[in-house]
């Protein structure tokens, strides 16, 4: 394998959550000329460095099918990189592993909305395990959210709708709140006849806590039985998208003109009609000149379009590489 850089404007793209990683090397005529995947981004758990060298493998990967040793940009979209000063410390990790001439971080929704508009202009709200919310202008201006959890004032996405449904559940069992088909839905789904039962299996173990992120589904689901207390939840969450989506717009000056909100990630993506509605709806009051679209393009091509975009790559290759990944 050859250790020389490609051309000048090649870009190693990086796109890596907190359950996997995929890397792409792209040319400066925006062909993709290697891939490759790896597992999640978890410097909190972990560890920076070990962290990174999940990103090694990856990396390795694509460049061995690109057969170069080095790029001239690396445009790294990571989980967990939620302040400015993660960022900096996660790129000077990523550029002492000698990948790329520079190197440049950013959190994880921008390259979803990279990924979901044609210039860096506009707004995206991911909706995983979490919520997040970031905006973008084509001068370099951004908006965004320190999203690290109740502390930061945020609420939302699987873990929280998952996180208030077992409380409203627990509590119309045992009588101190009020009555919902939730307390009867949760257990069912795990098998066991009790939501004490239920509660019982996740302060053990016996369930695993990760598996809570399967009551998020159930809270639309019988919300859309016209349950009031899942209807709540569901409202709260578009309350919690519109209020950071509209925040971000003002941030940016863009309330007064046409512009994209990209709404992504695992919630937002399944299209609850209930969840769109009212998203829509409050919109349409709070920023009316908004315009709505679910993104569901690979985020690794948002990371490979900021990173053309920080080569001044001409328009010709963004069109390359989105035919890619069309």
């Amino acid at each position: 394998m050859s250790t020389t850089c490609l051309a000048r404007g090649s870009v190693l793209a990086i796109d890596a959550g907190n359950s996997k990683t995929d890397v792409a090397v792209v040319g400066a005529d925006g062909r993709v000329l290697g891939t490759g995947r790896g597992g999640g981004f978890q410097p909190p758990l972990v560890g920076v460095q070990v962290a990174v060298d999940v990103l090694a493998d990856a990396v390795a990967q694509a460049m061995g099918e690109a057969g170069i040793g080095g790029v001239d940009h690396v445009s790294a979209c990571l989980a967990n990189a939620d302040l400015p000063v993660e960022e900096r410390e996660l790129a000077a990790a990523v550029q002492a592993r000698g990948w790329g001439r520079s190197t440049e971080v950013r959190n994880d929704t921008f390259a979803i909305l990279r990924a979901g508009v044609d210039e860096p202009r506009g707004v995206a709200v991911v909706c995983g395990a979490g919520i997040n919310c970031v905006g973008m202008v084509p001068d370099g201006r951004t908006a965004r959210f320190p999203a690290i959890g109740k502390i930061s004032g945020d609420w939302g996405g699987g873990g929280g709708l998952a996180e208030e449904a077992l409380w409203f559940a627990a509590r119309a069992e045992d009588g101190r709140g009020e009555p919902t088909e939730l307390a009867q839905a949760l257990p069912a789904h795990f098998g066991l006849p009790t939501m004490y039962a239920l509660i019982e299996a996740l302060h053990l173990g016996r369930i695993p806590a990760v598996r809570q992120h399967e009551v998020a589904p159930l809270v639309f689901a019988v919300g859309a039985r016209r349950d009031a207390v899942a209807r709540s939840l569901v409202h709260r969450l578009a309350d919690e998208v519109v209020a950071m989506s509209s925040v971000a717009l003002g941030r940016l000056g863009l309330l007064e003109e046409e512009a994209p909100v990209l709404l992504g990630g695992s919630v937002l993506a399944a299209r609850h009609p209930e969840l769109d509605g009212r998203i829509a709806a409050l919109l349409a009051e709070r920023a009316p000149k908004a315009v709505v679209r679910v993104v569901t393009a690979a985020p690794v091509l948002g990371a490979a379009l900021l990173g053309l975009d920080h080569v001044a790559a001409p328009a010709r290759a963004h069109r390359t590489l989105r035919a890619h990944y069309a």
